[in-house]
């Protein structure tokens, strides 16, 4: 919930364009589009992300790459307890530190986002929201990450570029449906919430970007995921071949057979139950060695 003393404080504000100028964000000589900086300036957009997470008033909450600042403002708005922000680049943690003058649960972490262990900002009975607008170079490997502990998060509302966005909320039958479909969909919901066009980012990327929303179930079956992991990453490694082919030497027919799963169908045609049913088969096997 937006709480109103915040909202006048954000308000008050230069605008997120204006920020942009005053601290010759683009400009500068040290601007990177490696670092996947393309800036969101759209103050009502901005504010729908943060929307999607849910309720974070006076709960711990992860921001990556906040560039200007304007998701950070958003998030302040419905009054974090914390907010840890992670920026790899000085000028933007510049930003922030204006920033915190005036909200001082901003945290900032100078470091890159693929090193920083959110454990270290976790509490005990306390899960961490993680509300990001991902650089796009990185944005897969950091979902990676934070789905192998999910236990300590709550939710992520993260900004994907559409492609990415589209395999992580595949369907079975579907070309984008894959390992990451999998792993994502057996450790959390997922939703897709909304698509964003290129002009409405400076600079304009040339892909469209996504908005997703993961809430990680809580009676997920955490021994199963590494046999998902070596299922999957066979599977849909040779995915135009039949699973009796592409998932030989860990899978067996018998095992195929037990999971009532025809050896010839191929990795996209096997639905999130299917491969439940076979990691439990494998782990079954290998319990009994």
């Amino acid at each position: 919930m937006r709480h109103p003393a915040f909202i006048d404080k954000i308000q008050k504000l230069p605008s997120i364009a204006q920020t942009i100028q005053d601290f010759n964000l683009l400009k500068r000589k040290g601007f990177s589009k490696s670092l996947g900086q393309n800036f969101l300036t759209d103050y009502n957009i901005i504010q729908k992300i943060v929307s999607f997470s849910g309720n974070v008033s006076d709960k711990i909450v992860l921001e990556v790459g906040s560039g200007p600042g304007g998701l950070t403002r958003a998030i302040l708005e419905h009054n974090p307890k914390e907010l840890h922000v992670v920026e790899m680049d000085p000028e933007c943690i510049t930003v922030l530190e204006a920033l915190q003058k005036d909200f001082p649960q901003i945290h900032i972490h100078h470091q890159d986002a693929l090193t920083f262990d959110i454990q270290d900002i976790a509490k005990k009975q306390n899960k961490i929201h993680i509300v990001a607008n991902l650089p796009y170079n990185v944005g897969t490997a950091l979902l990676i990450k934070w789905l192998k502990n999910t236990v300590l998060i709550d939710g992520m509302t993260l900004m994907f570029q559409k492609e990415v966005a589209d395999r992580i909320t595949a369907q079975v039958n579907t070309k984008q449906y894959g390992r990451l479909s999998i792993i994502s969909q057996y450790l959390c919901k997922v939703d897709n919430c909304f698509y964003l066009p290129p002009h409405l980012f400076t600079p304009a990327p040339k892909v469209d970007s996504c908005v997703v929303h993961l809430k990680p179930y809580e009676d997920v079956d955490a021994g199963l995921l590494s046999m998902l992991e070596k299922i999957t990453e066979k599977g849909f490694g040779q995915r135009r071949k039949m699973i009796r082919s592409s998932l030989k030497g860990l899978v067996s027919e018998e095992q195929l057979n037990h999971s009532h799963l025809k050896p010839t169908l191929r990795a996209e045609n096997l639905t999130l139950e299917n491969f439940i049913t076979l990691a439990t088969e494998l782990k079954r096997g290998k319990n009994a060695q």
